[in-house]
Formats: C-alpha cells, sequence, structure tokens
C-alpha cells in the first residue's frame, strides 16, 4: 500500500525553467562584464601601453607574485610606440591629454635608462636608446 500512495510527479517544466535561469545568469555575467571595463579612452591607451614598458622593465609582478624578469626589447618596443604616438598625434591632442603623454614618454624613458643601467650594463646595447 505504501507503493500505492506514493506519486511520483513529473514536472514537464523543469527543462525550460533550467534553461530560462541559464539564460538570466549569463546576461548578469555579461552585465558585469561590460560594467567592469574602463571607457576606452586616449589616456586608457597611453596607460596600456605604458604598463606593458613596464612590464618590459621588470616592473611588475607575476600572477603569482613572483618577480618578471625585464625584457629590454619589450620595454623599448612599448616606448618606441608611445613616440610613435607623439609623432603621428603631433597638433591633434588637447594640452591634457599631449601633457599625459609627453610625461608618460619621459617617465618610461627614464626609467629604462635606469633599469639598464641597474641591470649592470654601461651602456646600453646597440638598437637601445641612451
Amino acid at each position: 500500500m505504501a507503493d500505492e500512495e506514493r506519486k511520483i510527479q513529473v514536472d514537464d517544466d523543469w527543462k525550460s525553467e533550467a534553461d530560462a535561469e541559464k539564460e538570466q545568469l549569463s546576461r548578469k555575467i555579461e552585465d558585469e562584464q561590460a560594467q567592469s571595463l574602463p571607457d576606452a579612452t586616449f589616456s586608457s591607451l597611453i596607460q596600456l601601453i605604458a604598463m606593458q614598458a613596464m612590464v618590459g622593465l621588470g616592473g611588475m609582478a607575476g600572477p603569482g607574485g613572483q618577480q618578471i624578469p625585464p625584457n629590454f626589447d619589450l620595454a623599448k618596443h612599448h616606448v618606441d610606440i608611445l613616440d610613435v604616438l607623439t609623432v603621428k598625434t603631433k597638433g591633434n591632442l588637447d594640452p591634457e591629454e599631449q601633457k599625459l603623454l609627453d610625461t608618460t614618454l619621459h617617465q618610461l624613458r627614464m626609467a629604462y635608462v635606469e633599469a639598464v643601467q641597474g641591470g649592470g650594463m654601461s651602456a646600453p646595447p646597440p638598437g637601445r636608446p641612451s
């Protein structure tokens, strides 16, 4: 009799409910990711390139907190990209943008020279700025 009293109830909508919940979660994740990205601005471009130069100078820690060894060619490449940007945008930036670009480029050049000299090199190898 106990078996006769038990009835199995089948919910035919479970799959559609699960799909709806999955879609809702997916939209929520997309919204959070969209909100976490900064605006695409000239200053964010400068910061992005400068960050890559700092990685090349060994000024950034890796994901596990370990020190990343310097890669002066990588650093020079990104400093050169900023220099190209300076030439190509001449006369087209507002004063604030121009100051940011000039200051960032100057600071990175000085950091490059200090990093190369601090690495036991008296002069940069050929092809690197002095």
